[in-house]
């Protein structure tokens, strides 16, 4: 397995993981931790490991760069046998991420984010170049963030640096143990869209744990509901879980609420996104008035969104870079319906700004067209009772 990962034809920059047979069980216990878990983790997707506390899903996640030794089985990586690798080789390999970042207080962020491609012996140049990519790349101006300690940081400014760290060497798998676990809700919700915007973009192989259903579902392509030992209870879409529970136990993770659930299944990138006008900080105000009839979009020197104007916002402006006001909660391609939902709950214009890859200005979502496909949702869940009801009976998966 190579230290650096090179996308494939179709994009994928990611490897498949197959773990067969894997147990562990830790000195002077009777009973494993885990218990023969076999399953393959395709190339290119997140996989989420679901559960409750105790169930073993991060000691199964930490066997995969071996952080915990496995007692017995198989891990390949790759196609390559993971246990006949060097382990630190091995976890240069692979990035790690960890709730609250994981980030070591005495550097900053750009010595945080440089560790690994120091270890690689990457030189100075090369390290530089990349820091400053990785900052771009999860949304932290460099000028600003790059000599700053942890401690200056936000609970969500510090995990992006800790996604930073976790990509500098460009790995094909990212290992995420909770990451988004310590930030509050609004910030844990802008963080998961940004990691399906990196996702879309980087393509790497993911493992994602969480005993949090909803996140599940929002990031996962598959999701693995582990039991005690990590005994696998199903391993599917989160679809196919949504719609057909394996067992109670499962079914009780799903909740009651599966058709609302629907909402976090589809993505702003599947529904008509429409324009407004837009104009940059620096452009002529005259020009601008002329284009708008509602409102409009200020975008910075990146092409990211930064202001609502109107008209009566632009009567009185003598220049764009202060007119109109704070752009509230924006949404990504990436992000669930319910999140622009919420989003444009929260906005005077009804509508939520749509951002893509590097925080781009992409449009807007409006209200009716949310009302509108949830209305078509209701209707595909009226014409298929599969979807809202379980499954009968405890067959597991």
């Amino acid at each position: 397995m190579s230290e650096q990962s090179a996308p494939s034809d179709n994009g994928i920059s990611g490897v498949e993981i197959v773990l067969d047979h894997v147990s562990k069980t830790y000195p002077g216990q009777s009973e494993p931790a885990v218990a023969d878990v076999s399953m393959t983790i395709p190339a290119g997707e997140i996989v989420v490991f679901v559960g409750p506390s105790g169930s073993g899903k991060t000691t199964t996640m930490r066997m995969i760069n071996r952080l915990i030794e496995p007692t017995s089985g198989t891990i390949t990586i790759g196609g390559r046998d993971a246990l006949s690798l060097d382990a630190n080789k091995l976890r240069r390999s692979i990035g790690y991420a960890i709730q609250q970042g994981g980030l070591f207080p005495h550097m900053t962020v750009a010595q945080n984010i440089a560790v690994v491609p120091k270890l690689l012996k990457w030189d100075k140049k090369r390290i530089d170049a990349r820091v400053s990519e990785l900052l771009d790349l999860v949304n932290l101006d460099q000028t600003q963030f790059a000599d700053r300690y942890p401690r200056q940081l936000s609970g969500g400014q510090q995990q992006r640096v800790g996604v930073a760290r976790a990509l500098a060497a460009d790995p094909p798998v990212l290992l995420m143990d909770e990451p988004f676990g310590a930030v509050d809700p609004i910030t844990r919700g802008l963080l998961q869209d940004e990691l399906m915007q990196l996702q879309a973009e980087l393509r790497k192989t993911i493992v994602f744990v969480t005993h949090d259903f909803n996140e599940a579902v929002k990031l996962g392509d598959r999701i693995a509901v582990l039991g005690e030992q990590s005994r696998i209870l199903q391993y599917d879409s989160p679809e196919a879980i949504l719609a057909n529970p394996a067992n109670d136990t499962v079914a009780g993770f799903v909740g009651h609420g599966a058709a609302l659930q629907q909402l976090n299944l589809t993505r702003v990138r599947d529904v008509d996104v429409e324009q407004r006008p837009t104009a940059h900080e620096g452009d002529s105000i005259a020009d601008f008035a002329s284009r708008i009839t509602d409102y409009g979009v200020i975008l910075d020197g990146k092409d990211r969104p930064v202001r609502w104007v109107n008209s009566s916002h632009l009567d009185r402006a003598t220049s764009l870079a202060d007119a109109g006001l704070p752009l509230g909660e924006t949404v990504t391609t990436a992000s669930t319906l319910q999140d622009a939902l919420e989003a444009i709950l929260a906005e005077s214009y009804a509508s939520a700004v749509v951002t893509g890859s590097r925080g781009r200005y992409v449009g807007v979502i409006t209200i009716e067209t949310l009302v509108e496909t949830i209305r078509s949702l209701r209707e595909v869940h009226q014409d298929d009772p599969a979807i809202s009801e379980p499954a009968p009976g405890d067959t597991e998966r």
